[in-house]
């Protein structure tokens, strides 16, 4: 029988599964340390974070720690694979929209944020881009003009790495979902539901065993500025949110992370394994390539 707890970090859902119930309360514990100290070395809203130090100071090295490291490496690869679609860059366009700070304080304030604006961010050609980006082992060098936004894979990572330190500290499986990015390791089946929204009352389900899912949607981060809605998804290329027929995507692949580093652009969704929502369809459209649909195990990276 599986034991689960559900709490809320992040602005998003946590949630944690173990066969055991007498592991629950450990493993809540481990993934609870994990998501704090991705929270310390990555928030791009936390003052005292490292990576917040390192924004402030572009244009020198500074030395950050292994898990800080680990996270830009992830946003950098997932560039690299999406020809700059996934730009860890970005971080200078979420706060002229007005993303500054955490969702759910942005919803509750009327505060305008810092820097925001209708415009958007310096753009590739005017600043430089993720390229030039550099990181040698734990020494990062953020160009000056370039603000480090790692939300499209931190989140991941951090299930990854959540799942296998509650693995390690009660030896048995174990399924950790972060807001919808989620992670399985300890070779059991977990039937899953894949929603939009926490609130959502139907649900695609499926089955998967070790490896990730990554989930992102334009739906769960909204905010309004001067009387226009925005979400948190953007093109590099505009510095504005994307606004295709796509609303959701979930990507399945050997980690969590290698799942968030597949967010392709549109046109070449169907090339990978995904689950999507297409405007009108309700409650999900399942398309898994090569043609299978329902239980997915994951692939290859």
């Amino acid at each position: 029988m599986t034991a689960v707890t559900t709490w809320n970090d992040w602005s998003c859902t946590v949630s944690v599964a173990v066969p055991d119930e007498s592991h629950l309360a450990t493993a809540r514990r481990v993934v609870a340390g994990e998501m704090a100290a991705m929270d310390a070395a990555a928030s791009r809203f936390r003052p005292d974070s490292e990576l917040s130090a390192v924004n402030r100071a572009p244009g020198r090295a500074h030395q950050v720690s292994a898990l800080l490291a680990g996270a830009v490496r992830t946003a950098l690869d997932a560039a690299r694979l999406t020809v700059g679609l996934v730009d860890p860059t970005v971080g200078g366009d979420l706060v002229a929209l007005g993303y500054d700070r955490d969702i759910d304080e942005l919803r509750r304030t009327s505060r305008r944020p810092v820097g925001a604006g209708g415009g958007r961010g310096t753009r590739p050609g005017t600043r430089p881009a993720w390229r030039d980006v550099r990181l040698d082992g734990c020494r990062l060098t953020v160009p000056r003009g370039v603000s480090i936004d790692l939300g499209a894979t931190a989140k991941a990572l951090t299930a990854d790495r959540a799942a296998a330190a509650v693995r390690r500290a009660t030896g048995g499986p174990a399924l950790v979902s972060v807001g919808g990015d989620l992670a399985a390791v300890g070779g059991i089946g977990w039937d899953v539901l894949l929603a939009e929204t926490p609130e959502q009352v139907t649900a695609e389900s499926l089955r998967t065993y070790d490896g990730g899912l990554a989930t992102s949607s334009t739906l769960a981060r909204r905010w309004t500025l001067d009387g226009t809605e925005r979400h948190h998804l953007l093109d590099p290329r505009t510095g504005r949110p994307v606004d295709g027929p796509w609303r959701t995507v979930t990507v399945a692949a050997r980690t969590c992370a290698a799942a968030a580093r597949r967010f392709l652009p549109q046109p070449l969704w169907p090339r990978t394994h995904y689950l999507t929502t297409p405007p009108g369809r309700s409650p999900w459209c399942t398309a898994w390539a090569p043609g299978r649909t329902g239980a997915a195990q994951a692939p290859s990276p």
